[in-house]
C-alpha cells in the first residue's frame, strides 16, 4: 500500500512550521547588538563637523554674492546697494570711535570723586580769629570767665591739628566728635555775648560811647559768621573727610561751580573758604545769594543766622545813632 496521501495531509502541518533560519530549524536569531553610542562633543555638534561660525559664515558669504550677482544684473552692473551698506558701516564705526573717544574725555567735577582732601589750615586760622575775637569782648559778654571758653577751644584745635594735621581726608570718630566740640564752644561762647549785648541795649545798660559799642558789636557780629561757616562746613554732604572720600552725590549746598563746570576748575570742590563766603553773603544779605541751600537743616540754619545777624546788626546801629546825635 502506498503512504501518500497521509504524507500529503502531513504536508500542510510541515508547511505551518516557522520558516528555517540560517542557524539551524526552528531556532530564533539573536537580537542584533546595538551599536555603541557615539560621543557627542561637548557643544553639542556632531563629531568631525564644521564648526558652526565658519558654516555660518560660509552660508552668509555664499548669500551675500548670490545677492551681488542679482543686483549687478537689475542695474546693470553696478551695485548701488552695496556702496550705501558699505558707506554707512564706514559711518557707524567712525561714529563709535567717537563715542568712545568722547567717553575717554568725559571728566568727572572733583566734589563727586574722592580727593586727597582740602587743607587743615584755612580753618585752623579762622579758629584763631574766633578765639581772639572773644578775648576781646568785655567782660560782662563773657561766659563765665574771659578766659575759660577761649581756654578750651585753644587746647581742643591743638589737639585737632595735632591727630589730623595737613589734609582733611581721615575719617575718624574721635576727630568728628573733637571737631563738633570745638564748633559748639565757639558757637555757644558767641550765643551768650549776642544775648548778653541785646538784652543790655534793649534796657538801656549799654552803649554809653559809640566807639566802644561799634567795636563790640563787631567783634559778635563776625565771630558768628565764623561760627555758622563751621556748621555749613561740618555738616554739608557729611562734612570734610566724608566730602574727601565722595561718601554722598547729593550736595546741601548748591554752588555755582556745581550748576556750571566749564566754568569751573577742573579740580574745584567746596573747600572751608567757600563756606565762609556763604556764611559772610547770609549775614550780609539776610537771605542766599549765589549759593542755593537744598536740605532743610541747611534752609534754617541759614535762617537763625540771619536772624542773629539783623538783630545785632539793627540794635547796635540804632544805638550807635542815638549816641552820635
Amino acid at each position: 500500500m502506498s503512504t501518500r496521501p497521509d504524507d500529503e495531509e502531513a504536508r500542510p502541518v510541515a508547511d505551518a512550521d516557522p520558516p528555517a533560519t540560517p542557524t539551524g530549524r526552528g531556532s530564533t536569531a539573536p537580537p542584533a547588538a546595538t551599536p555603541p553610542p557615539t560621543a557627542t562633543p561637548p557643544n553639542g555638534a556632531p563629531p568631525n563637523a564644521a564648526p558652526p561660525d565658519a558654516a555660518h559664515v560660509a552660508q552668509l558669504t555664499s548669500v551675500k554674492a548670490e545677492l551681488t550677482r542679482l543686483e549687478e544684473l537689475l542695474c546693470g552692473g553696478h551695485r548701488p546697494i552695496t556702496a550705501a551698506a558699505t558707506g554707512v558701516g564706514h559711518e557707524l564705526s567712525h561714529g563709535a570711535e567717537k563715542v568712545q573717544h568722547a567717553a575717554k574725555q568725559v571728566h568727572v567735577p572733583a566734589w563727586l570723586r574722592v580727593t586727597r582732601g582740602e587743607s587743615r589750615w584755612p580753618v585752623a586760622g579762622a579758629m584763631v580769629v574766633a578765639i581772639a575775637l572773644q578775648l576781646a569782648l568785655p567782660d560782662r559778654l563773657t561766659l563765665v570767665s574771659r578766659w575759660m571758653l577761649p581756654s578750651l577751644e585753644g587746647a581742643l584745635l591743638l589737639a585737632l591739628i595735632a591727630a589730623n594735621p595737613t589734609r582733611l581726608n581721615r575719617e575718624s570718630t574721635l576727630l568728628r566728635i573733637g571737631s563738633l566740640t570745638l564748633t559748639a564752644l565757639v558757637s555757644l561762647a558767641n550765643a551768650w555775648a549776642a544775648v548778653v549785648l541785646a538784652t543790655d541795649l534793649v534796657a538801656g545798660r549799654a552803649g554809653e560811647e559809640a566807639g566802644p559799642l561799634l567795636s563790640t558789636g563787631a567783634a559778635v557780629w563776625l565771630t558768628n559768621i565764623i561760627a555758622f561757616a563751621l556748621w555749613y562746613w561740618q555738616f554739608d554732604r557729611g562734612g570734610p573727610a566724608a566730602r574727601a572720600h565722595a561718601r554722598r552725590k547729593i550736595p546741601d549746598f548748591v554752588f555755582v561751580q556745581m550748576q556750571s563746570p566749564e566754568m569751573a576748575h577742573p579740580d574745584w570742590e567746596p573747600a572751608f573758604v567757600d563756606y565762609l563766603y556763604l556764611s559772610f553773603t547770609n549775614a550780609t544779605a539776610f537771605s542766599p545769594t549765589d549759593v542755593m541751600p537744598l536740605s532743610r537743616w541747611a534752609k534754617l540754619t541759614m535762617l537763625v543766622q540771619s536772624l542773629v545777624s539783623l538783630v545785632t546788626v539793627a540794635l547796635v546801629i540804632a544805638r550807635a545813632v542815638n549816641i552820635l546825635k
